[in-house]
């Protein structure tokens, strides 16, 4: 097993209805790269870098359409091992902030969904699994291998700058 954290830095996450399109440069992907690899979600943390009160609905939800050529992750944002003795993975993970055809949010009635919500005015939400309390993405694929953090305005979030990390496990 290889933890891994998944960063973004100063970005701004635009609010995107629940169900749309969201928008490249304004949310954290993660894909799962073969059909039957598990990747387990272990921490998501944003901390609010606005200037002035702004609520964002955050959420960590499965992907109803995955993205397609996904783009590879430029400065400032990175995907590093925690472990710097770790070893290169066999089915790598795709970690993003932008694609060709970027990711659709799910709104699929019974799929997991963190909430995440706070003001990104200086907030701050780490959301830590207890163990065996993780989230496990399986595959590559809509609603199970392929997850996104954004700002739902489904759910009254307002555009704002936030840095965030997820921390995750593969095999």
């Amino acid at each position: 097993m290889a933890k891994r954290t998944f960063m973004t830095q100063g970005q701004t996450f635009s609010a995107t209805a629940a169900g749309a399109t969201v928008p490249n440069s304004t949310f954290m992907g993660i894909q799962g790269s073969a059909a039957t690899q598990i990747v387990d979600i272990l921490e998501v943390l944003i901390s609010g870098m606005a200037t002035a009160s702004t609520v964002a609905s955050m959420e960590f939800a499965p992907v109803s359409t995955v993205p397609t050529t996904i783009t590879a992750l430029a400065a400032p944002h990175h995907d590093y091992g925690n472990n710097q003795y770790i070893s290169a993975l066999s089915a790598v993970v795709s970690t993003y902030t932008a694609a060709t055809n970027p990711p659709t949010s799910s709104t699929v009635v019974g799929a997991l969904a963190l909430n995440l919500g706070l003001n990104l005015f200086g907030g701050i939400i780490r959301w830590n699994a207890a163990p065996t309390q993780q989230v496990t993405m399986i595959g590559a694929g809509a609603n199970t291998g392929s997850f996104l953090l954004y700002n739902c305005s489904t759910g009254g979030g307002a555009s704002g700058l936030a840095n965030a990390h997820i921390i995750y496990e593969t095999t």
